[in-house]
């Protein structure tokens, strides 16, 4: 982490509201090499239940009053959202007073999308006084670095399908619909929506053989980008190993992403097996 973050982070404990998969585990870890103090929120049903931010409070998604309060009681200034938290069902969620009189407005924003809701779901927070950090803003070093990451370099022929991937994912931020897109040979196979990047990989293993790639004829490219309007401080794109062997396995040439603007998980990880498997990854300048 950059000696300038941590002196701007480090004054006073950082209030941590945990969701599902493994960034909010990093960042707590840098954190603490930081020697900034971590209080942590688990959610209840998404965040990891062994981890070392397990020992903080666990409330349920709902309970705005709740996180409110335990932020509040661990005297928390700074509030730092990490981790994936899918659209709930509304209809069925458990409210605490708070989010029974926040509910209305929530649901307003939720209707004119994802960004819309993140931005009132700040707000909330916002106006109790807390300063809401992006994870971007502490673990810089799992910001994905300009041009290739590994020994795989981007052909002439992968890099259309790259540009055409990116122009859709750039599109269909705009209509705040997701962050990325599957382009083979010109055609495009998939579009992120609400399933996120490894279920759609997935959705892609399904259709025709002939449709991409292979392991030993490599084609076809998956881009992932930030939104134009995204609310970064919550929903940074994030990309693991697991999206890597995804990609192997589906036969793609390589991976694009967002340089300084998507988090890459296990990066060493991710860049042996991307080089292992003969696929580029390329972080692509905004």
């Amino acid at each position: 982490m950059a000696d300038r973050q941590i002196s701007k982070l480090n004054c006073g404990k950082l209030g941590l509201i945990v969701g599902g998969g493994d960034l909010p585990l990093h960042v707590a870890q840098i954190a603490a090499a930081g020697d900034i103090p971590i209080h942590a929120v688990n959610l209840l049903g998404l965040a990891h239940t062994s981890s070392i931010v397990s020992n903080g409070d666990w409330i349920a998604l709902g309970s705005i009053g709740g996180i409110i309060k335990s932020m509040k009681s661990a005297n928390v200034q700074r509030i730092c959202f990490a981790g994936q938290v899918s659209r709930p069902d509304f209809s069925t969620l458990k409210l605490d007073l708070r989010g029974v009189k926040e509910l209305p407005a929530i649901l307003h924003a939720a209707s004119k999308g994802d960004d819309a809701l993140l931005r009132a779901v700040i707000a909330i927070f916002e106006r109790e006084g807390f300063m809401v950090v992006g994870a971007d803003e502490i673990a810089t070093d799992l910001l994905a670095p300009i041009g290739p990451l590994g020994a795989v370099l981007v052909d002439a022929k992968h890099s259309l399908d790259l540009e055409k991937a990116r122009a859709i994912a750039e599109n269909i931020g705009t209509l705040d619909i997701g962050q990325g897109a599957v382009v083979c040979n010109g055609l495009v196979l998939a579009v992120e929506a609400q399933e996120g990047t490894d279920a759609m990989l997935r959705r892609c293993l399904k259709l025709p053989a002939h449709l991409h790639g292979t392991r030993s004829k490599r084609a076809g490219v998956f881009a992932k980008v930030p939104k134009p309007t995204q609310e970064t401080r919550i929903d940074l794109p994030t990309l693991g190993l697991q999206s890597v062997q995804l990609a192997d396995e589906l036969g793609l040439a390589g991976i694009g992403y967002a340089a300084g603007a998507t988090f890459l998980l296990e990066k060493d990880a991710m860049r042996e097996a991307a080089d292992k498997a003969g696929l580029f990854l390329f972080g692509l300048e905004r």
